[in-house]
């Protein structure tokens, strides 16, 4: 597994396990948790999940599949805006930690902007790493706007990541924003990067897949783990898609090929506002 350091020095995979709509069919619960443990056996350490994914449904999936196992799990939950107060964050992080049975997170994101002051839920982050509740703290679809205000006050300079939607139908964060992180060694966490499965019926990426002997899926998501200074979080629900998804790490494009993606795929050719999924 490759990884990438965050601000802090501490390392991240750059391939990781998402959990969104987990958590609320009970039917589909031991599915889910054989799914990640499954990708846990096979290095994808990195799982991501909030408060919001199946009201705190996915957190008790995922305390299930890392029971015995914590230490080596890189764990990564988030936190709703509106809860997002210096108290509120605080208790928000104190309920996910008894959902998921463990004592910190590697990381914790605000889910995206809202009306509570920035400078509260930053103020939060620190009282929460500083207790060892946390190891480091970021935000979620957050533009350029919002990275800078953010980055301005107390506590803002140690913003470790930022998770947003990235997949080659939305490669708008390319015209400012990922360069802007990257010039401050701020990793981008690409979520949806099939865009919730529309992408599989792109006639060009079935057709590179045809190719190579691999997904559509795994084409893109290859795509994407060629971008630097990104982390990718499919949604890892069935042993299929981990596997299909691991494996991705290994496929590499070539330059005609990603020449290919980018002439069908364009790049932004001007500013475009953040997309959120």
């Amino acid at each position: 597994m490759r990884h990438l350091n965050l601000p802090s020095g501490q390392s991240i995979p750059v391939l990781g396990m998402g959990t969104w709509r987990m958590g609320e069919v009970a039917s589909q619960r031991s599915h889910e948790v054989a799914a990640l443990r499954h990708g846990l056996d096979l290095g994808v350490t990195l799982i991501d999940t909030a408060e919001m994914y199946g009201e705190g449904g996915a957190e008790t999936v995922i305390a299930e599949a890392i029971a015995q196992r914590r230490a080596s799990v890189f764990l990564v939950s988030k936190v709703y805006p509106y809860n997002a107060s210096r108290q509120g964050a605080i208790a928000a992080c104190e309920r996910s930690l008894k959902r998921l049975k463990t004592d910190y997170l590697d990381l914790y994101l605000l889910h995206w902007p809202g009306s509570v002051p920035l400078s509260e839920t930053l103020e939060a982050f620190q009282a929460l790493q500083q207790a060892g509740k946390i190891r480091d703290y970021g935000v979620s679809n957050f533009d350029v706007e919002d990275m800078e205000q953010a980055s301005a006050l107390p506590g803002g300079e140690a913003i470790a990541t930022n998770q947003v939607l990235y997949n080659l139908t939305r490669r708008g964060v390319e015209w400012e924003l990922l360069p802007w992180c990257r010039q401050r060694h701020i990793p981008i966490m690409a979520y949806s990067p099939v865009e919730q499965g529309r992408l599989l019926t792109n006639r060009l990426l079935q057709t590179l897949a045809q190719q190579r002997g691999v997904t559509p899926a795994q084409v893109a998501i290859a795509w994407l783990l060629q971008q630097q200074n990104v982390i990718v979080i499919p949604k890892s629900s069935t042993i299929a898609h981990v596997e299909q998804n691991r494996a991705a790490l290994d496929l590499q494009l070539t330059p005609d090929e990603m020449k290919s993606l980018d002439d069908a795929f364009p790049p932004p050719s001007r500013r475009v506002a953040l997309e959120m999924l």
